[in-house]
Formats: C-alpha cells, structure tokens, sequence
C-alpha cells in the first residue's frame, strides 16, 4: 500500500524555521471510527507509519521518539522566539489600592481585586479559617496557611504547567507556571491580606496573548480544591 505524502514537508524554496511552523500547525486531532467503534487520535502527522486496524481500515500511527523529537523542535522554536515574555512590572501589592493589581481588558487573566460583576476577570478570594469549617474548631495560622498553599502549588499542575516559586515573603507568593512544550508563562500571585480575617486574594494571568481557553481559571479552581481537603473554602461561588 502507498503511503501518503508527509504534511509537514517543505516547499524546496522553504526554510527551515517554515517547516517548524508547519509541524506546529500539523498537531491535530484526528478520529478514525470502525464498524467496531474504536477510535484513536493522531497528534503531529508528520514522517508517520500506516498500519491496518482490526478492522481493516487504514490508520496513522506516531512512535514515541517521533513526538518526542517534534515536541522538541517546539520547545526550541519558543526558546528562540521567547514566547516566555517579560515579566510586568506591576505585579506585587499595589500601593495606592492595598490589593492585588486589576486585569487588563484581556480574557487571559483573573483577579480577586476585581468587581465581582466583571464575570470575565473576577474570582472571589480564598479564606483559610472559613466560620462553618476548621475556623470555629481549630483554626491555624497564617504560617501554617501558607505551608498548606506552598505543598499545593508545588503538587498540582494543572494541563501540565510547571510551577516556579520565585518570590516568597511573609504574606505574599509569586509562581511562574510555565507550558510544557513553547514555554509560555502565567504569573500566579497569592496575598494573605492583613486583618483578622484569614483571607487570601490572588491573581492569575498570561503574559502573552488574549485569550487563554481559560487556563488561568481551570488553574486556580484546581488549587482551590486541593486546598479544600486541607480545611480551606471560597468566600463565595466559583
């Protein structure tokens, strides 16, 4: 049987920053349903192998170097471009406001300093001492508070995102969660507010781009339910 021709090759005038893009846009998914009803999904069809199914239909099969090697070429491609973006120099607690800084107009970024009518950028913050919880009984300090949230940002990775601490202090966190194959960066930001009140605002937002398929969000409700197993609770509705 014939194989296909690759959808990733080049044009003979192309180079080879060209033929990266191309397998960049080459990662799809593709569903390929027998009379048995089995399916399978094809990622990065290049230099592919074809194969007969149970079936007898014809499928695409990728080995594992093969995605690994791509998946590289990637990573590579992102170190080159720095997709990573510079850091923005407003993070951190905003002196005029006492709060955590706003979003700006795009849909990559959430924040509890928000007006809770902004449903687009807006999250309600967390509380570590909740009334109707641990609050009442045995509540911990702010010390013990911020270890809980250390272990579960450093154990939970949301889609695959590598946590980085890179600023901690007595009453604020700074995690740079990055892409596993471009590099891509979120600055995640965490501040235990002064006052009686065992509250914790936060800020999560991508450096680049405008929209984030609500990365950014997904993230923060995982941490929020690692975080109630430990006794933790949201000040309202997520």
């Amino acid at each position: 049987m014939a194989s296909s021709s690759c959808c990733c090759s080049s044009s003979t005038s192309g180079s080879s920053f060209l033929s990266n893009h191309h397998r960049v846009r080459a990662i799809k998914f593709q569903s390929t349903r027998s009379q048995n009803s089995w399916s399978r999904v094809s990622i990065l069809r290049c230099h592919h192998q074809r194969q007969q199914s149970p079936s007898g239909d014809s499928i695409d099969l990728v080995g594992r170097r093969d995605v690994i090697l791509r998946s590289s070429e990637i990573a590579t491609i992102g170190a080159i471009l720095n997709l990573g973006g510079k850091k923005p120099e407003y993070l951190g607690v905003q002196n005029a406001t006492g709060s955590l800084a706003l979003c700006p107009a795009t849909s990559n970024c959430i924040s509890t300093s928000e007006n809770a009518s902004d449903r687009l950028h807006y999250a309600p913050p967390w509380n570590y001492n909740p009334d109707e919880g641990r609050g009442r009984k045995n509540p911990v300090t702010r010390e013990q508070a911020m270890q809980e949230l250390l272990e579960v940002i450093e154990s939970t990775r949301p889609d695959n995102f590598t946590p980085l601490i890179m600023e901690k202090k007595d009453d604020y966190i700074r995690v740079e969660y990055q892409s596993p194959i471009l590099g891509l960066i979120d600055d995640v930001e965490f501040w235990f507010r002064p006052g009686k009140r065992s509250i914790v605002e936060y800020r999560s937002a991508s450096r680049l781009g405008n929209f984030d398929f609500d990365y950014n969000r997904k993230r923060v409700k995982a941490l929020r339910e690692a975080l109630e197993k430990k006794g933790w609770a949201s000040e309202s509705s997520f």
